[in-house]
């Protein structure tokens, strides 16, 4: 039987058990022996990080080759045109070559957990709040790609890995499956 755990992982928190330079970790919020990261949120992100102690599993859930789609709230510094928005979906330039097309639209704002620290805002610019549907995971690809349509990332939030989701489960907290 394989063991997944979803976690909920604050900001500012890295996806690793070992410490660098005291920075907060997995270690701090759980002590579930042999489980491992299915992929990876950055320090800045927040939402759903998926973990097993199945080896398969965490390749098929990590692997572009699977086709996993990952959901993303990102809240964004002003309110993308629809050629920006079209640019997310069909793809775009980045420095390590081109995404793949996204599923991309403009959403309310989530019932979600305050971030601490809060984001910047700047009271002459608002934000919105886009879900994006993607297939890879290059390093920051989000962030990137919405900074390249010209509306840089202000939070991120991974809301669903496949059939997974953060739903229910407390910014901090894990929810543990026997598979």
């Amino acid at each position: 039987m394989s063991k997944i755990v979803l976690f909920n992982k604050p900001y500012g928190v890295l996806s690793q058990f070992t410490s660098q330079d005291g920075q907060k970790t997995l270690a701090d919020y759980m002590d579930i022996p042999n489980v491992y990261a299915a992929g990876r949120l950055d320090k800045d992100s927040e939402g759903l990080l998926v973990l097993t102690d199945d080896g398969v599993l965490q390749d098929k859930i990590a692997s572009p080759q699977h086709k996993m789609v990952k959901t993303y709230w990102a809240q964004v510094e002003g309110v993308p045109d629809k050629k920006a928005i079209k640019a997310l979906c069909n793809g775009v330039k980045l420095k390590d070559g081109m995404t793949k097309p996204a599923k991309v639209k403009i959403i309310s704002e989530p019932n979600i957990w305050p971030r601490m620290p809060p984001i910047r805002e700047r009271k002459t610019v608002s934000d919105t709040w886009l879900e994006i549907k993607i297939k890879e995971g290059r390093n920051r690809q989000v962030r990137r790609m919405t900074a390249k349509v010209s509306y840089p990332t202000l939070r991120l939030i991974r809301y669903s890995v496949g059939n997974w989701t953060i739903d229910g489960i407390e910014n901090g907290f894990s929810n543990i499956l026997d598979v």
